[in-house]
């Protein structure tokens, strides 16, 4: 007797046919099932999964009813932190999911496993075969909560392999390397295991498990030097060796349809990967170096996106007024800050917040990161003259409410924003300054009137990212006086005393950094009157900063004050990144 029939005979089962079970169910009417049966006369298939693509019932109800008609245990969901990631060593991730099984847990010598299809008594013999277990409790879920829970063990297991051997996979990269030193083949007879191809994918993979934000490599006189940044900070991986050099690029080119040949030019190019379920994009940057061609990727992941303000790390206070900008009718709400800063980010989750059905947003980026449900999004193409210009006056004749321009870079586009504002829409924008209120300098220096500037822009917010404390390494201390002056802050501030300081420490696992992660720094500026007349006066960015700290605007400076306080971050990377911001 199979594993799949004993644990079925410890419940009733219901012999009666599956249309039958759900229509007495409630889930759908005889006359539906009757309809699926005709169909499957016609064409074929299960008349369950045949009245799924009717849209007579969800999968749900058809697991369920399965459920009934085995006799087995039916679960709405998988409890994701609950899974015992060591139990897919012996599987690969295609086979838990071509299969649809999972083991989730291995407790009091019983194996318990999800499961997508009762009928998968094979399966659950080749799980006792491989885990040596002979009392085996399979439950089953739908097949969408399953790749779910699949996706995320195997991306656990990922990343705790990581942890705790993450110099093993380092010499791993390096292992292939130096692989490539003995080499002796011609790389073109080299098969599709060729060490240049496994070191290009061994790289990206780890790239994306460590979840660094850039890839670079960078050609040197006597090797090829690989570097991931992760937290805004870099960090060299693996040196190549030089000869391979041609190699290495070719393939990255071609990954991302870049031409070859073409080696005196710049380029730019996309390339997609999915790694452990996750579908991640790169945008591929080449130029030509002194040492050959110079590339950059960008790794953006669309899964772990958070398009939350409140996560992205802003303070209650400033997102409250923030989300009371997103709400008026007209105006402009630029974003600033230097590249990387994370000001997309930014606007799109404010144009999330605002993403309604009768509210119709277009968007005009170069180009598009994240593609967002119920928004227009448009990529501007300057080689065929489709500039942030252009796309504007078009989407202007597109009737819409909200507007995001993905940066202002000359007048025309300015001016062009402006009007929009002007003339009853919300104008979303980004503009490259250090702060705040050298936005407003850097209109004017555009060319833009100053009185159109104090009419029209309604909130400025300039951003930068910081790195935040490891939290199972980071230790409580108290800052000496020079450092609370150094952000600001005084040994008899008030709020010292229920303060919070850490530092850190560094562990396995934060790769020994003492920080894990970023959160972001904000600086919002809402012009006042004394802001406004000082600009329609041209008065340089120093002045307008300080009456907009007088009208209640919190710096960059004190905002990063305000997180180490909380112990989020530290006094040394707050003064790291918002030192641009000091006077």
């Amino acid at each position: 007797m199979t594993i799949a029939l004993q644990a079925s005979s410890s419940a009733g089962i219901d012999a009666r046919p599956i249309g039958e079970i759900l229509a007495d169910m409630g889930a759908c009417t005889h006359d539906q099932v009757n309809d699926a049966l005709e169909m499957q006369a016609e064409r074929g298939g299960l008349i369950g999964e045949l009245l799924v693509q009717m849209a007579a019932i969800t999968q749900l109800q058809l697991t369920r009813a399965l459920g009934s008609q085995f006799g087995m245990t039916v679960e709405d969901t998988i409890d994701l932190e609950e899974i015992d990631v060591s139990l897919v060593g012996p599987l690969s991730m295609s086979y838990a999911k071509g299969a649809g099984v999972l083991p989730t847990l291995h407790e009091d010598g019983v194996l318990e496993v999800a499961l997508c299809n009762p009928l998968s008594i094979d399966v659950l013999d080749d799980l006792r075969v491989m885990y040596d277990q002979a009392t085996i409790e399979p439950y089953l879920v739908t097949p969408d909560v399953l790749n779910e829970a699949v996706n995320h063990a195997f991306d656990r297991r990922a990343r705790a392999d990581q942890v705790v051997d993450d110099m093993a996979k380092e010499e791993g990269v390096g292992d292939i390397a130096a692989e490539l030193e003995d080499a002796s083949k011609d790389i073109l007879d080299e098969d599709d295991e060729a060490p240049i191809i496994r070191l290009v994918n061994s790289v990206l993979n780890q790239a994306a498990k460590e979840r660094v934000s850039d890839v670079h490599i960078e050609p040197m006189e006597k090797y090829v030097l690989f570097r991931f940044r992760k937290d805004g900070v870099l960090r060299e991986i693996v040196r190549a060796p030089k000869r391979f050099q041609p190699a290495i690029t070719s393939r990255i080119k071609i990954m991302g349809n870049l031409n070859i040949a073409e080696k005196r030019l710049p380029q730019d190019g996309r390339i997609r990967i999915k790694v452990a379920g996750r579908d991640i994009d790169l945008r591929l940057s080449t130029i030509p170096t002194a040492h050959g061609e110079r590339i950059v990727m960008r790794l953006l992941d669309k899964t772990s996106t958070t398009l939350d303000l409140l996560a992205l790390g802003m303070r209650e206070e400033t997102m409250e007024m923030l989300g009371g900008l997103i709400k008026r009718p007209n105006g402009i709400i630029l974003c600033c800050g230097p590249t990387g800063s994370g000001k997309t980010t930014t606007l799109y989750s404010a144009l999330v917040t605002i993403n309604k059905p009768e509210v119709n947003i277009l968007t005009i980026e170069d180009p598009v990161e994240y593609q967002l449900e119920g928004i227009g999004q448009m990529q501007v193409q300057p080689k065929i003259g489709f500039t942030f210009a252009g796309g504007l006056r078009a989407t202007l004749r597109q009737d819409p409410d909200v507007v995001l321009v993905g940066e202002i870079r000359d007048l025309e586009t300015a001016e062009i924003a402006i009007q929009a504002s002007l003339t009853g829409h919300l104008v979303f924008s980004t503009v490259h300054t250090n702060d705040a209120a050298s936005t407003f300098t850097r209109m004017v220096d555009m060319g833009v009137e100053p009185f159109l500037l104090s009419s029209s822009v309604i909130g400025i917010l300039a951003q930068r990212l910081c790195r935040t404390l490891c939290r199972d390494c980071k230790e409580p201390y108290h800052p000496t006086a020079l450092e609370l002056e150094q952000v600001g802050l005084t040994p008899d501030d008030p709020r010292i005393p229920s303060a919070r300081f850490h530092r850190a420490k560094g562990c396995p696992q934060c790769g020994g950094s003492g920080y894990s992660g970023r959160m972001g720094l904000h600086e919002l500026l809402v012009p006042g009157e004394q802001v406004k007349r000082l600009v329609v006066d041209k008065s340089d960015a120093g002045a307008i900063k300080k009456a907009a700290v007088q009208e209640g605007m919190k710096t960059l400076l004190m905002d990063g004050a305000i997180k180490a306080m909380n112990g989020q971050t530290t006094i040394e990377e707050v003064m790291r990144i918002a030192t641009a911001a000091v006077d």
